[in-house]
């Protein structure tokens, strides 16, 4: 075996420029076909990013101004949502799970502890909210419904908050901070996974607008969906704009009155959307991957024709056809393994290069690239498997011109010129 070896590396010195090319043409379909599948992949885990703040199949309500006149009032009118279109909506609407109103306290109040002081919005839920935007809580809970019903001056806080106000507390539940000079009791800290940065702070919608004079206004609305589909979504979409309308006297067709984001329909068109960049990647990864094979048959066949003669001479000695046919398959297997693998091996390392170079860049403040582009990495056994198949086109690749050699007879394989 190790003669077989050192009689394959021979011939390949005496060839290097075929052994090069031949090489070449492998390790480039398989690095290509790495990268292009972790391209895909990081578009994929950006697309996902974009949603990771709330579940899929939630919707969210703006209140906007009506665009036409309806039932004898002018356009131009302002929606104001308040307490009772979210007991409307719970009673009649048809299909959703929970449902939460928000309010928006904007002047940005001052947020202290001790000390230390900072200016934050803060924005006021019910005890649902936590089931319609994902909050991965590290200590504590989120406002439940006692909290709600008995106006409790407690409030939840994203991890970066406490970063900021709270750096020597190890556990800040428990602990009180206060909003615009009233003190509030942290019940729970969370972290965004849609923003590890961002800086949040959740109180009841009750006591917010009893303590900061809010009366019963409500900014917007959101929702989670029994759906599993788009158009069920859309249908809850249709009942939603209904209701409201005939609240509110605006057509249900007048879209700027309000807005809906439908967020399991945004999904899917990502989702159809990303599924034709895949196909694509896969079409060219594989038409990539072809011309590596048809390459190193290419080059096989040039292989065999400038050995004819030495061919020839081996079989004139009593070399058995088998053994020519062995000779140009480990040639042949041993080109495309050692090429396939570096390739592998240089596509893997470079999307760990682009990987660790992006979580630099959002560490350094580049938080666009987490909707973008994060996190590019190839499925390992898709890579291990796409090189075996080379290895194996490349077997095939070999065996079509070396069984034709060895059926030629030696004195023929002597005359060839």
């Amino acid at each position: 075996m190790l003669d077989f070896l050192e009689e394959i590396f021979s011939t390949l010195k005496q060839n290097k420029l075929r052994a090069v090319m031949t090489g070449f043409s492998v390790s480039w379909g398989i690095f290509m076909l790495i990268i292009l599948l972790g391209s895909g992949k990081g578009l994929e885990n950006g697309m996902e990013h974009n949603f990771a703040g709330s579940v899929k199949n939630s919707i969210w309500v703006y209140s906007g101004r009506t665009s036409e006149a309806h039932d004898g009032l002018k356009a131009g009118r302002r929606i104001k949502f308040t307490n009772e279109d979210y007991d409307l909506l719970k009673r009649k609407l048809s299909g959703i799970d929970n449902i939460s109103g928000r309010l928006y306290l904007y002047d940005n109040l001052t947020v202290s502890y001790k000390k230390d002081y900072a200016t934050y919005e803060v924005t006021c839920v019910m005890p649902q909210y936590s089931k319609i935007e994902v909050m991965n809580f590290t200590k504590g809970r989120f406002i439940d419904h006692l909290d709600f019903k008995k106006f409790r001056k407690v409030v939840v806080v994203s991890q970066p908050v406490v970063d900021i106000l709270m750096k020597k507390e190890s556990n800040p539940v428990g602990k009180y901070i206060k909003l615009g000079g009233i003190p509030f009791k942290i019940v729970g800290v969370f972290e965004d996974p849609e923003d590890a940065k961002s800086k949040k702070i959740y109180i009841p919608l009750s006591t917010g607008q009893k303590v900061f004079n809010g009366g019963n206004r409500i900014r917007n609305l959101a929702m989670s969906t029994k759906a599993t589909t788009v158009a069920e979504n859309k249908e809850i979409e249709k009942q939603l704009r209904n209701i409201l309308a005939r609240r509110h006297r605006f057509s249900p067709e007048d879209k700027k009155a309000i807005f809906v984001n439908n967020t399991l329909e945004h999904f899917k068109q990502a989702q159809g959307a990303f599924a034709g960049i895949k196909g694509f990647i896969w079409i060219i990864g594989i038409m990539t991957i072809i011309a590596g094979i048809v390459g190193v048959s290419n080059i096989m066949i040039i292989l065999v024709k400038e050995r004819t003669k030495e061919i020839g001479i081996r079989k004139a000695i009593g070399a058995s056809p088998a053994s020519v046919i062995r000779l140009i398959l480990y040639e042949s297997v041993l080109i495309t393994g050692i090429a396939g693998i570096l390739g592998l091996l240089l596509g893997m390392g470079l999307l760990f290069i682009v990987d660790k170079v992006i979580a630099k860049m959002i560490e350094g403040g580049a938080d666009q690239m987490n909707y973008i582009f994060n996190h590019p990495q190839a499925d390992f056994n898709i890579a291990i498997t796409a090189t075996l198949i080379l290895i194996f086109a490349g077997l095939i690749a070999g065996y079509v011109p070396a069984k034709r050699a060895a059926a030629i007879k030696p004195i023929e394989a002597l005359h060839d010129e």
